[in-house]
């Protein structure tokens, strides 16, 4: 515990794991565990304990819920020399690794449809000093936001263990919460000197957004890209180390030397490293991420209701992975886009092809993580069996897919659209000549016939059993050690029973735990071995029959106990009949009688020395499986890859095909031309109160590059600034898009400007960080950019509001000269734009009934709509008619008086 003064010790003992000292008074009642006190030499000791098949339970309320460190320190056996010097302790105890956040490997909480990635970041600490600016104006003390500091180059380094992805990226201060909101790390480490007041800003904005920091001592000696090999699973012949810039190198060292810690000696074999180049994907930053919904709701944070939840027809843990890494880092590259729509739109035009790879899908496993634990060495043979069969369905799905391109290619092509046409029969043979099936399929029947699914079904039980016992020793426990008032805080179901907790006296036959998990032909030695135990077996029902009928004693059975080893047992009458034999008594009560025969221990020793033989052939030979999926390693992963590519494609399919979705067109211009379209997840919301979505087009790049969009409040404005940006996100992630027709040019970035809230943390008001979104817009768009903003000055008065929000549009037509849709309560900047050749002004409506109703109209027409309706919804809101009625008379006044007033 002293030395592991960071985290909470789990000790392992026997069954149980125990909290001591202060972790148990401290962790025991927020773990809801009974802390107890035993008397020790030194004085009494504070304990807190719970059985150890509920580990991963407590790990996931320490680690995840509470963001703790947890060392686990586990029995060690002791040899003969080690033995002596402890004075004759079976077993030491010493940590065998420390889990944290970013460090999760197998648990059974892990989320298994997101990758849990640990981050290093690295970055000078003298270029964070507070005082500078980047432009040599005036110094200041606290700047702003750490965006306003230097354009300092940051290293990036992350990784999956759970999957062994290892990725680095080179960026820069301003990108930096982008690229973190982008990655999701679970946990970020950092150079202890950023504890310190120097790196105070960066550390700030981290925890703003809530995320866990680790700071790690520096290095003595900085890893050099070479020094990744020994934890790397296979260096590919592309690897250069050249490759990777001064700051990559520095966080991936310290990255890999932190995983080694709190891996405590075990190893890792990551995938080689893969540089994250921005210029190939599309740019999301942080605000637009989270403003545009993508993963989780703005409101609570909720997966549903979120642009991903919508998507979400993937049958496999690993799909779902690669889905959400393709929504947040948008391809830039034509011939990919082209490949996944090409993939797409085969499986939509070929439904049954679609449904038979979505079945033989759902039978994989989640490949990536299951070898990931073999690297470790941690996987069972449950995991083999799993791997095994991923690996025949596979095969499957090649010859499926082989199947379906031998029928294709014998239907003549097309004419009039030959070149599509045969651009996209190509794309299944390219993606599964990338399966490499020979030597993962011999492994996997080899596993198959190696391992007796029956016998591990047969142990599994056991365990439960074994499980079940524990749990009423546990409640033993409590019933010997807990006091009356303990007991009543207990719910009834689980209370020990008075007189209840005896000893148990149940013994086990000598053909206890006879269960064997390999097959008896997985090795000639142990082919062997069973046949001698069999012999041995045979040997044991002779011998009972002899002695039997030599004491004259039927019901003679041979046993074997823990405590008395191999014995012979008798009842009833025949407890007389053998004490006439003069054989000497063990054990004896009123009704039976235990006693040691030399034939019967001789056999018993045999058998036992047969099974411990059986059970190491076992071991090695679950060895030499897990040897073997070590050497597979890549091979497998790169399968994987391909499997999960294919669940992508035919989740986008089958979502084309219910929701009505469109191919998107993708070309290098700078435009936008959308026919009809929608925003997916609001349509499915209506859709499910069964009420339609209008839909709108949009054609904003060589004649109008930014589109001026007036109306009422509750008139759509936002949803069609929102969806826009998402038909261009779905386009380049390789889907189709929910539009009538959408003809796209590549967009680099995506900004969006769409509400906001006071920043309590940073003491920045609503305007402020209204003003800090927008600014890093203006400074970040280029001619590639799409630019969506809503409302941007209407957190001041309405002159100053007038003006931001014209600086703003002129920067974005002259300046950034981007795609932009500009939203806006401000009617008055229709007039002052109206020089902008290429600024179209378009807007919603209300229709008013003779009674007084009325009703939104949600599509867009070209012109100027000066009324924003804002009682209305005040009205349907439930503000009282009377303040209703004061507010209209206002409203009256100041148009009669301020005929130019922005509304």
């Amino acid at each position: 515990m002293l030395k592991f003064n960071h985290c909470v010790v789990l000790t392992r003992v026997g069954g149980f794991y125990e909290l001591y000292f202060e972790h148990a008074e401290t962790y025991g009642p927020l773990l809801n565990l009974k802390v107890a006190k035993r008397k020790a030499g030194k004085g009494p000791v504070s304990m807190a304990g719970f059985p150890f098949y509920q580990l991963d339970r407590f790990l996931k309320i320490l680690v995840q819920d509470m963001n703790k460190y947890v060392a686990i320190s586990n029995e060690v056996p002791n040899d003969a020399s080690k033995r002596i010097k402890s004075g004759g302790l079976l077993f030491d105890r010493k940590v065998t690794r420390i889990i944290t956040p970013g460090t999760l490997i197998d648990e059974h909480f892990m989320d298994p449809f997101a990758n849990n990635y640990l981050l290093s970041i690295y970055v000078d600490p003298k270029s964070l000093k507070p005082g500078v600016s980047s432009e040599n104006s005036p110094v200041i003390e606290k700047p702003a936001s750490v965006l306003n500091l230097p354009r300092t180059e940051v290293g990036l380094a992350w990784l999956d263990l759970s999957s062994g992805d290892f990725l680095t990226q080179s960026t820069d201060i301003a990108s930096l919460p982008s690229a973190i909101a982008r990655i999701g790390p679970r946990e970020i480490i950092l150079d202890r000197i950023f504890k310190d007041q120097e790196g105070s800003h960066l550390v700030s904005m981290l925890r703003e957004d809530g995320h866990i920091i680790t700071f790690q001592e520096p290095l003595g000696q900085q890893l050099t890209a070479a020094d990744w090999a020994p934890m790397l699973e296979d260096i590919i012949e592309d690897f250069d180390t050249t490759n990777f810039t001064k700051g990559e190198v520095a966080a991936g060292g310290s990255l890999l030397h932190y995983v080694k810690t709190q891996l405590q000696g075990s190893r890792a074999q990551l995938q080689a490293p893969i540089r994250h180049q921005a210029e190939d994907f599309m740019s999301i930053d942080k605000n637009s991420l989270r403003a545009l919904e993508i993963k989780t709701t703005v409101r609570d944070a909720r997966f549903e209701g979120s642009l991903l939840h919508t998507l979400k027809k993937t049958v496999t843990n690993s799909g779902t992975r690669l889905l959400t890494q393709r929504l947040l880092e948008p391809s830039m590259s034509l011939s990919v886009i082209n490949e996944r729509l090409d993939l797409v739109e085969e499986m939509l035009e070929y439904p049954q092809l679609r449904q038979d790879l979505t079945t033989l899908l759902r039978r994989t496993f989640d490949t990536l993580r299951l070898v990931q634990k073999f690297s470790f060495g941690r996987g069972d043979a449950d995991d083999l069996i799993g791997l095994s069969k991923t690996v025949l369905t596979t095969s499957d799905i090649a010859n499926l897919v082989d199947g379906h391109v031998s029928a294709r290619n014998a239907i003549p092509i097309d004419l009039d659209r030959a070149e599509t046409e045969a651009r996209r029969r190509k794309c299944l043979p390219a993606l599964i000549k990338r399966f490499d099936l020979e030597q993962p399929t011999k492994l996997a029947t080899r596993i198959i016939e190696a391992i007796d699914e029956d016998g591990l079904s047969e142990q599994h039980r056991l365990e439960d059993d074994e499980a079940a016992e524990m749990v009423g020793l546990a409640q033993g426990v409590l019933g010997q050690e807990a006091g009356e008032d303990d007991l009543k805080q207990m719910p009834k179901r689980i209370q020990p029973k008075p007189h209840a907790i005896l000893p148990s006296t149940k013994t086990a036959t000598d053909g206890r735990d006879d269960i064997w998990i390999m097959s008896r032909s997985a090795s000639p030695t142990l082919g062997t071995l069973h046949d001698t135990l069999d012999s041995l077996t045979e040997d044991k029902t002779k011998l009972e029959k002899e002695l039997q009928e030599k004491l004259d004693a039927k019901s003679l059975t041979l046993k074997w106990t823990p405590n008395l080893g191999h014995i012979c047992y008798v009842k009833g009458k025949d407890v007389s009949r053998v004490t006439a034999y003069g054989v000497k008594s063990l054990s004896i009560s009123k009704s039976t009688r235990s006693f040691h025969m030399p034939e019967w221990s001789h056999l018993g020793t045999r058998l036992d020395e047969t099974r411990h033989r059986i059970r190491t052939e076992e071991q090695s030979i679950l060895g030499e499986l897990r040897a073997q999926v070590i050497r597979n390693l890549v091979k497998l992963r790169r399968n994987a890859a391909v499997l999960d590519e294919l669940d992508v494609a035919c989740s986008f399919a089958t979502l084309a095909s219910e929701k009505g979705l469109v191919r998107p067109i993708l070309n290098s211009g700078n435009s936008h031309n959308i026919v009809g379209g929608r925003h997916p997840v609001v349509e499915a919301g209506l859709g499910a109160q069964g009420r339609n979505f209008t839909s709108n087009d949009c054609y904003v790049g060589e004649k109008e590059r930014i589109w001026l969009i007036t109306g009422p409040n509750m008139a759509g404005k936002s949803t069609f600034l929102r969806q826009n940006a998402l038909i261009s996100i779905l386009a380049q992630t390789g889907s189709f898009v929910p539009a009538e027709y959408a003809e796209i040019g590549i967009v680099d970035k995506v900004f969006s400007r769409v509400g906001s809230a006071d920043n309590l943390y940073q003491d920045q008001s609503t305007f402020m960080v209204e003003m800090l979104e927008t600014a890093q817009i203006l400074k970040q768009a280029t001619s590639r950019s799409f630019v969506i903003m809503d409302e941007v000055g209407r957190g001041t008065t309405p002159e100053d509001g007038v003006a931001v929000g014209y600086a703003c549009l002129h920067h974005l037509y002259h300046i950034n000269q981007c795609r932009a849709l500009f939203a806006t309560h401000f009617h008055t900047l229709a007039d002052m734009t109206k020089n902008f050749e290429k600024l179209g002004c378009y807007c919603t409506d209300v229709t008013e009934e003779v009674d007084g109703t009325f009703s939104y109209i949600h599509r867009l027409r070209k012109g100027v709509n000066r009324d924003s309706h804002a009682l209305k919804v005040a009205r349907v809101a439930g503000l009282p008619e009377e303040a209703i009625d004061v507010a209209a008379k206002v409203l009256v006044n100041l148009k009669s008086t301020l005929p130019d007033m922005p509304t």
